[in-house]
């Protein structure tokens, strides 16, 4: 949950926190059980106010204003809880001014605080241009870096023991629906009833960014401990559903649910060789990028994408110390357009299969990955 840091403060803060998790005998958890919830809710994972960065915010504060009154809230609500975990904010996007100098003057008010510092990031191909759309996981590998070392300039400077790590709680391919939102908007005077916004229809494209940012999350487990997408059913979501019709997975669905299930354990540090190409967003773009966790059962996973066009690229993965004896798993998402989509009617038009030709030997998997494909392989 989150606390109101713009048009409220400390007090609604500590009041909303008594009222989910306290049992009973003070006003406000006597109130939530006049409401019908007799037990206390016991909610763990607190941030403390939302994109407070952000000028669109109610109550929008400066960096060193927010970090003083997110430090205070931080210390009142351990009073009532020593065990919460608490989310700063810190930057809505890259792209704003204040970025990275908010969470430099934030984590130094709140540093012995708080557990993590939120970032959000969405991602778009407005110009229709597929290999820089695809590039856009490296901008993403370079704000997750330069926070991390803002985090561990602030431990040094302030001499902490203690770890901050990244809670990235809003990410998502978001642009489809900005046309259309902006239509609904304009009817009804500005005032349509009960309107479908934020509604992206995602195609076989967006499977390859989400399956890039979902690498790049694995890769920075190291420090990135949190990843919500945002959201979940409709709203810019891997689900769709239709008012009295079906529900369907839409394309993002499939590499979101192979990383939620299987992308569980150790992430492995790999050390990948791959061509590249120039993007606005690095100067050497790998063509392939690659994942990999070692499960709790002592499972391999690895995901792959192949940003190349054109070509297939044949893949070698040197497996020494893990001694796998077979592939139990390989599925492939790859479709001839990039534009196409899941609906109602047509649900499984873009949908995994199983892959072939993943090999083992020599304490190396090989396997081709095809132009523009997405891939799952796990050995064991």
């Amino acid at each position: 949950l989150a606390v109101n840091l713009g048009s409220r403060g400390l007090d609604a803060a500590r009041n909303f926190l008594e009222y989910c998790n306290h049992p009973g005998g003070s006003y406000w958890s006597d109130l939530r059980r006049q409401h019908g919830w007799k037990d206390p809710h016991n909610v763990k994972l607190w941030c403390l106010g939302n994109e407070m960065d952000g000028p669109w915010q109610v109550g929008h504060k400066d960096a060193d204003e927010y970090g003083k009154l997110a430090a205070n809230t931080a210390r009142a609500m351990r009073m009532f809880d020593k065990d919460l975990e608490l989310i700063v904010c810190g930057s809505s996007h890259s792209e704003m001014p204040s970025f990275p100098d908010w969470e430099r003057i934030v984590l130094e008010h709140t540093y012995d605080h708080v557990d993590h510092i939120s970032l959000h990031m969405y991602f778009a191909n407005r110009d229709d241009n597929t290999p820089n759309y695809l590039g856009l996981s490296e901008k993403l590998d370079r704000y997750i870096e330069t926070v991390a070392a803002t985090i561990k300039q602030v431990k040094h400077k302030k001499r902490s023991k203690r770890d901050v790590h990244i809670s990235f709680d809003e990410w998502n391919v978001w642009y489809h629906s900005n046309k259309k939102d902006r239509e609904i908007l304009d009817g009804n005077g500005g005032w349509p009833h009960a309107p479908g916004l934020l509604e992206d229809i995602y195609n076989f494209e967006d499977v390859l960014m989400v399956g890039l940012i979902l690498n790049t999350f694995i890769r920075r487990s190291d420090v990135v401990k949190i990843a919500c997408i945002a959201q979940l059913v409709n709203v810019i979501a891997p689900i769709m559903t239709e008012k009295g019709g079906p529900a369907w997975a839409q394309t993002i669905y499939y590499p979101y649910y192979f990383a939620s299930v299987f992308g569980r354990g150790t992430a492995l540090q790999l050390k990948v060789n791959s061509p590249a190409y120039e993007t606005p967003h690095a100067p050497e773009t790998p063509y392939v990028d690659v994942s990999g966790v070692q499960n709790d059962d002592g499972t391999l996973t690895f995901f792959a994408v192949n940003r190349h066009a054109m070509e297939g690229i044949e893949i070698e993965l040197d497996l020494q110390g893990f001694a796998p004896g077979a592939v139990i798993d390989h599925q492939v998402m790859t479709y001839p357009d990039l534009k196409a989509v899941n609906t109602a009617q047509e649900q499984d038009k873009v949908a995994p299969r199983k892959g072939s030709g993943a090999e083992l030997g020599a304490g190396k998997l090989s396997v081709l990955l095809p132009p523009y494909s997405y891939q799952m392989i796990r050995v064991r």
